[in-house]
This record gives C-alpha cells, structure tokens and sequence, in this order.
C-alpha cells in the first residue's frame, strides 16, 4: 500500500522541482541588466557582451564538466542537430536579432517583440507534439503577455517601432522559443546537463564571428570588468541554462515558455533595487499579470 502512495506523491514533487527550476533560472535571466549596464558603461558593445556570454558560457561548462562530469561529453553524431539548433539557431541567431531590434526600435518595443516566444512555443508544441492548447493555458499566455507588455512600458507612450524592427523583434521571439523545442528533441536522448554543455560547445565558437580581438581586449583591461564578466556567464548564463533545461525535462515545453515570462519581472525588480527605478502602477499591473499567468499554470 505505501508504494501505491509514494508513486503518486513522486510525479507532483518532481513536477514542482521542475517549475522551482524554470522561476530559478527566469530570475537569474532577469538581473542581466545588472551586469551588462556595467560591462556597457565600461566600454563593451552589446554584441561583445553575446561573445562573453557565449564564449564564456561554453568555457565555463567545458571546464567544470570535464572535472565533474566527463560523461556529457558522449553524444551521437546524428543527434548533434538538436545542439545545432539550441546553440547556433537558437541562443546564437535570438541575440543577435535582439541586439539588432533594440539599435532599430525602443527598448520597450524590443523586449515585448522578444515575450512573444511563449506564444510561438505553444503553437510549435501543439503541431509538432499535440500539447493540449487548453483554456487555461491561453488565459496564462494572455496574461504573461499583457503583463510584459506593461512591465515594458508599451503603453508609455515612448513606444517606437520600423517594419525593419518589427521582423527583427519577432526573429528575436521566434529563435528564442526554439530552444525549447530543439531542446526536447535533444533531451528525448540526453540529460539536462548534456543538453546544455553541448548548446555551448555549438553557440560559444559560432559567436566568435561577432568577435573584435581588439575591443574586447581594451574593454577587458580592469579586474572589475573581468569579475563582472564572470558574473554575467556564471549567474546569467550557465546557471539559468542549466536550470532552464532540468525543468524543461519535466513539463511541457509550451508551459515552460510562458512560466519563463517571470524574466521581466526580475528585470525591473533588479532595475529598482540596483539602479533606484521607480515602480509605478502601470509596472506594478504588469508584474501582477505576469505572476497570475505564472500561477494558474500551477
């Protein structure tokens, strides 16, 4: 009879491990504007800061797994794909239409172009794995969208957009929501922690075309711009991947999607502890929003 129980026990635990994971590694994405303001004000240009973290990332993994973990290295050539697509297609191609959306378009216009992913996730998961589009799932998207939308500041006023942008915003929205669905693939054969170590063994040398020896070189020329590099591929980079990918394994990747949207929300909470931004109503709406969204996809 104890058996009969503790099975039943099991799933719901695992599954709330893998929502822990997924908040986790949103609010480590969140306070990447804690270490990319500094690295910028020191002399980095946004696509130095995609090397770092690219680069970085893929060094950081590469080095801590082949102490720890030798066995993550061990993939098979045909599945090598998957890895294309989350580490070159995916993390690579979604920064760069990032960064290029924000030189084009408000920084408003660009980040809610980006939290469009979740919708993308849910559409590519029902067609390609025929997850369920339930209502409550449609609620929680709706709701983590408008409350970016808010938290972004889109009904500022200060909103602007190109033609050029919007496709860019959207490129942004669409390759990120592929690691979602390239990871699931991949994680079909392979553990979490393979998943993400061989998505950098992929994205960390093909964000080197992006690479200025030079620059990087000037703008890495204090100890304080190393250790905030560190920080920004050990807590921004690694640990959320990490993370991101272990929750991955356990729900569905359209739910996943749309309980990252908490990102924001940290974002604007690091903004107003570390850089004294205010949180006004309109803000305060969206983060509400974007936590009910979170909450009914319990």
């Amino acid at each position: 009879m104890e058996e009969k129980k503790t099975a039943p026990q099991a799933e719901p635990a695992a599954k709330r491990g893998a929502y822990a994971s997924i908040l986790a590694a949103a609010a480590l994405w969140g306070m990447i504007g804690l270490w990319n303001r500094n690295l910028m004000a020191g002399g980095f240009t946004p696509t130095d800061i995609v090397v770092v973290r690219n680069f970085g990332g893929m060094l950081l993994l590469a080095l801590v797994f082949a102490v720890r973990d030798r066995s993550v290295f061990r993939v098979r050539r045909e599945h090598l794909k998957y890895f294309f697509g989350t580490g070159v297609i995916s993390v690579l191609l979604f920064t760069v239409c990032y960064f290029s959306c924000q030189r084009i378009c408000s920084l408003a216009a660009a980040s809610i172009l980006l939290y469009t992913a979740p919708s993308f996730v849910v559409v590519l998961s029902a067609v390609l794995w025929h997850e369920p589009v339930t209502r409550r799932k449609l609620l929680a998207l709706a709701l983590t969208l408008a409350g970016c939308a808010l938290v972004c500041g889109v009904f500022a006023g200060d909103l602007t957009v190109t033609a050029g942008g919007v496709l860019l915003g959207l490129g942004s929205g669409f390759f990120y929501a592929l690691y979602s669905v390239f990871g699931r693939y991949a994680l079909a054969h392979y553990g979490p922690m393979t998943v993400t170590v061989w998505t950098f063994l992929f994205a960390g040398p093909a964000s080197l075309v992006l690479l200025r020896p030079e620059r990087m070189a000037a703008a890495l020329s204090t100890p304080r711009q190393w250790l905030l590099s560190l920080g920004l591929v050990v807590f921004s980079t690694a640990a959320p991947y990490l993370l991101y990918t272990r929750g991955l394994s356990k729900v569905e990747s359209g739910r996943a999607s749309i309980v990252a949207s908490l990102e924001p929300v940290a974002a604007t909470m690091v903004g107003a502890l570390a850089f004294g931004e205010a949180i006004g109503p309109v803000t305060l709406a969206g983060i509400l929003c974007v936590l009910a969204g979170v909450y009914i996809l319990r």
